[in-house]
Formats: C-alpha cells, structure tokens, sequence
C-alpha cells in the first residue's frame, strides 16, 4: 500500500535523507519518496504500519506530517 503525507518543506538535503533513513527502520516500510518542492512523502508500507504511526515518527523527526489520504 501506497501512503502519502504533506510536511513542512525542508530545503536541508541531510535533513531529508535522515527522513527516509528513519522511515526505513519501521517494520513493514518497503521505501519512501520525498518531494521536498511539493512537501510530500509518499511511503511504501503494509497494514503493519498504520498510518498514524508514521505521521508519529515524522512529528519526531520535527516533521508537521498530515495524512494526505486520511483510512476510510
């Protein structure tokens, strides 16, 4: 499953790599894309991984994540 999320823009290249670094060690993320122009990140996850838990890790990183496909 495809997830995507709006962040605030960071133009700080290690900034995002720590990011997709982070997003990387939950168990069941598969990879992550980030659009730093368009301020999104489209994550690539199983149902392990609700969606809450990644906007709570992204928040951690200083993040102000929001669920751009919010579960129905």
């Amino acid at each position: 499953m495809y997830s995507a999320f709006l962040v605030s823009k960071t133009e700080c290249i290690s900034c995002n790599n720590q990011v997709l670094k982070s997003l990387g060690t939950l168990q069941g993320v598969f990879g992550a894309e980030l659009d730093r122009i368009e301020g999104r990140i489209i994550v690539n996850h199983t149902d392990e991984v609700t969606r809450d838990k990644i906007v709570e890790l992204l928040a951690s990183l200083g993040l102000q994540g929001r669920n751009e496909n919010p579960e129905k």
